[in-house]
């Protein structure tokens, strides 16, 4: 072959059209994808993650469907996750803070090295109700109680860890007040024994509880600033006290998910919060719609956690 049939035969080559890279297409979900949740079916978390499947669908084009793995605050729900094929059709529902304080109070079958941060999606103050008609008028009595009556003031949390018993511990430690705690199965349960005398302060998600129930009042939240929902109820912020609590959810992956995939969840998650009718219907639930970016939300997660591993050694949220 002559010099200049070859130039011509690499020239007619490079004209075709399979000379040009492929371009790969989007990910796209080719199956049902789940959506894991570490407590039951009808609680708080519960409600967000059916509330959100419905708007992530379209975004991903199959099925969304809520699996409820409860127990051991959400460590078996998301042990699963962190375990499950890396192909994107599994997502976990984290909470906060048992998200991260999980690998801080115990030797725990994840940490966050095991996931991949997809996005923060909402987010909720957690705050302190009282009968309307008891004695505690605002914060500043019950600390003064606490204070002057340690232990005898009897303070309801919704578990070991979570994100209102966790601020119990912190308002103890900012201010000297001491209390005693009792933990319940949920938000039903701290309404009754409150009503019923066997509590004097419940604490709570505004969420939960917004507006008030008949007979209940808040006296304070531990958001940065006063919440919509809650508008006449002072932040502890606001009361000179640095201290905020919130309960969270965000959407995790297996850590060792591809980035195609992972680039595509994270814009669908993306799109889906901020979507005016996911916000509506977070909004009409009393929730407060946050989208956080996962690598935004992940960092913050490993500030927040290394605050909790302080906490922790100073003082241990379990006896």
């Amino acid at each position: 072959m002559t010099m200049l049939t070859r130039r011509a035969a690499i020239g007619a080559l490079a004209a075709t059209p399979f000379a040009a890279p492929a371009i790969a297409a989007p990910w796209r979900a080719d199956r049902p994808v789940e959506f894991v949740v570490g407590f039951a079916a009808g609680g708080g978390t519960d409600i967000v993650a059916r509330l959100f499947a419905r708007h992530l669908e379209p975004r991903l084009g199959q099925p969304v469907t809520v699996v409820n793995r409860p127990g051991a605050s959400s460590e078996i729900a998301l042990t699963y996750v962190s375990r499950a094929r890396p192909d994107g059709h599994v997502l976990g529902l984290t909470n906060m803070p048992s998200f991260v304080t999980i690998p801080v109070e115990r030797r725990s079958q994840y940490n966050l090295d095991s996931f991949t941060f997809v996005g923060n999606i909402m987010t909720d103050p957690t705050g302190f109700m009282v009968k309307a008609d008891g004695p505690i008028r605002d914060m500043a009595d019950l600390v003064r109680l606490g204070r002057e009556r340690p232990e005898q003031i009897v303070v309801s949390t919704s578990g070991i860890g979570t994100d209102d018993h966790l601020l119990l511990v912190m308002l103890e430690r900012e201010t000297g007040a001491r209390f005693t705690i009792v933990h319940y199965n949920g938000a039903p349960q701290q309404r009754t024994a409150l009503m019923g005398g066997q509590v004097q302060v419940n604490m709570v998600s505004i969420g939960e509880y917004a507006p008030a129930p008949q007979g209940m009042r808040f006296v304070a939240h531990a958001g940065a600033q006063r919440s919509r929902f809650a508008p006449d109820t002072p932040s502890l912020r606001g009361m000179g006290l640095e201290i905020e609590m919130y309960s969270e959810r965000g959407i995790v992956i297996p850590s060792s998910t591809p980035a195609h995939i992972v680039e595509r969840l994270r814009e669908a998650v993306k799109e889906a919060a901020e979507d005016p009718a996911t916000r509506a219907s977070f909004e009409a639930q009393f929730i407060e719609p946050n989208h956080e970016p996962g690598p935004v939300w992940e960092a913050r997660m490993r500030r927040v956690q290394g605050v909790y591993a302080d906490l922790w050694r100073r003082q241990p949220w379990i006896s």
